[in-house]
Order: structure tokens, then C-alpha cells, then sequence
């Protein structure tokens, strides 16, 4: 069925996001930092007095411990972020299972910011070519358990959002046309999430794109297939594709080639060339921007016969 797959591509995550997420987990620390200060003072200021009649010694026994127990949490605070940082260099650098052992450190945080990279990980080291299909349909899973945790430990970070939505498409893959086209709901509903949480996210953008396009371009046999399964089954238009994508359509060379064929489907030929055009001469990185290429111009022939 087409679109059953349609979550499966090459993540581009923009480095901004992490970036994003670094500069959050800063802004706790000092938030926390911010929340004891005002508890110790309060603390000496209710017991001034009572302080005054203790020995020195145990005066400064107090403050001792106080200031032990207040460079500890400033370690784990900073210790959490370097690791944090150390995740997201390692990703964009291309390091699948070093990252992946790196995160499985923290399998048992309750912070989202370690889960929702966690199950990153687990996804994309399913996806390399020398994983063993048992091995691959564990790690997928896992992911979606890692992100599933993610986001009940923080229903406000779009990360969560958004790999929630990739990992509950994956495991469609495994549980059949009936649980993919139900869950197709739902990873719509999250992806939109992702989105309201943080508009400027072009990869939720992209998914969404994406998303939106593989439902609008299902063949009417394969609609009367799911009207079968669901009363009424996901929809989609070229009209909401192009919209969607039209919000950073530079940001992924497959963004503009399914700008230009959505807008072949709508019959506007000259958006449809202009688009084709720009798939066609963008810079090709990796082997999929070349598959983008070579459709691309194809589709440009077609256009011009």
C-alpha cells in the first residue's frame, strides 16, 4: 500500500533543535540554582537567632554541607548537559552506535531531553544495513518505548512529539495495514503537536509534508481498501502539501520535489516546473538527493514532451 512506509527516509534533524534543547536544559539549571538560593535564605533568615547560640564550629558545619549539597546538583546539572552536548556531536557526525551506547547510560532518566535522543538512536542504528532483521525489529520497539517514556516525562517538548509520531509509524510495519492506518491518526496529531510547540522545526514540517503527501496520492483501489478498514480513513490534499511545505521548502531537497509533483497533480504547470527545477539543482549530498535528481528531471521531460 503506498504511504506505508512513508515515515522511513534519512531524519535530517536541524542542529538548531539540539541547540534549542541545550539552551533549555541551561535555563532549568539556573532556574533550580535560582529556587535553593531563595530556600537557604530563607532557612537562615527564620533561624538567625537560634544560629547565633550554636558553637561556630557547627555553624560552619552547616554551611559546609550546604555548600557540598550545592555543588553536587550543579555537578549533575552541568554533567547532564555535557553529555547532552557529547549526544548531539556525535550525531552530527554520523556516529549511530557510539551514540547509541553513549544515551543507553540513561535509559532510566526521567529527562526527556536523554529519552526522546535515545529513541533517535535506537531508530537509526535499526536502519543500518548490517543490522539483522530480529535485531532491527528490537531496536525499533525499543524506540518507540524510549520515546513513548519521553513524553510522559514531558508532554511539552516537541522532540517527544516528534519522534513519538516516526517510532509509531516504524512499528506499524510490524503490526499490519490495520494498526498502520489507526495509528496514522495519531502520528498526525503529535506531529501537529511538534509543530505548535516549536513552528520553526522544519524536520515535524517535513514529516508533516510528508504525511499529508502520501495520503493525498493514494490510488482510489487503495481508498476503497481502507474505507473497508476504517469508515473513514486518513485523508489528505496536494492543496494542504503544498501549504505545509511552502512553510521551509529549501530544507530538504525531497521537500521540493513533492512541492513540484503536488502541484502536477493540481494541474498548475508552471509552480510544478519551478519546483521540479529546484529538486533538480539541488546540491545532491547524499544518495537519496541524488534519487531526487534523477525524478526530478524525469518529471521535467515529461512536462516539457
Amino acid at each position: 500500500m503506498a504511504g506505508a512506509t512513508f515515515m522511513r527516509f534519512a531524519a535530517r534533524t536541524v542542529l538548531s533543535a539540539p541547540a534549542c534543547k541545550a539552551v533549555k536544559i541551561r535555563g532549568y539549571h539556573r532556574q533550580y540554582l535560582t529556587i535553593f538560593r531563595s530556600n537557604t535564605s530563607t532557612i537562615n533568615g527564620g533561624r538567625t537567632a537560634f544560629l547565633l547560640t550554636l558553637p561556630v564550629l557547627s555553624y560552619l558545619g552547616v554551611e559546609a554541607y550546604r555548600t557540598v549539597q550545592s555543588a553536587t546538583v550543579v555537578h549533575a546539572l552541568e554533567k547532564a548537559e555535557e553529555a547532552v552536548e557529547q549526544a548531539d556531536y556525535l550525531y552530527s557526525c554520523g556516529e549511530t552506535e557510539k551514540l547509541y551506547q553513549l544515551l543507553l547510560q540513561y535509559k532510566d532518566s526521567d529527562d526527556a531531553e536523554f529519552l526522546w535522543r535515545l529513541a533517535r538512536a535506537s531508530r537509526d542504528l535499526s536502519l543500518l544495513a548490517h543490522i539483522a532483521a530480529d535485531e532491527k525489529k528490537r531496536l525499533t520497539f525499543e524506540a518507540f518505548e524510549y520515546a513513548k517514556k519521553a513524553l510522559e516525562k514531558n508532554e511539552a517538548c516537541f522532540a517527544a512529539h516528534k519522534w513519538y509520531a516516526v517510532c509509531l509509524s516504524d512499528i506499524g510495519d510490524y503490526e499490519g495495514v490495520k494498526v498502520k492506518i489507526g495509528n496514522s491518526y495519531i502520528i498526525k496529531e503529535h506531529l501537529q503537536r511538534a509543530i505548535e510547540l516549536n513552528p520553526k522545526d522544519a524536520t515535524s514540517i517535513h514529516i508533516l509534508g510528508y504525511w499529508c503527501f502520501a495520503f493525498a496520492e493514494l490510488a482510489w483501489y487503495q481508498r476503497k481498501v481502507a474505507a473497508m478498514i476504517f469508515a473513514s480513513p486518513p485523508t489528505a490534499t496536494y492543496e494542504e502539501v503544498c501549504y505545509i511545505l511552502n512553510v521551509d521548502p529549501n530544507f530538504y531537497s525531497k521537500n521540493l520535489l513533492m512541492l513540484g509533483k503536488s502541484y502536477m497533480s493540481l494541474k498548475d504547470q508552471g509552480n510544478a516546473v519551478l519546483w521540479l527545477r529546484k529538486a533538480r539543482d539541488y546540491p545532491p549530498h547524499t544518495e537519496e538527493d541524488k534519487e531526487v535528481h534523477k525524478e526530478a528531471l524525469d518529471l521535467l521531460k515529461k512536462l516539457s514532451a
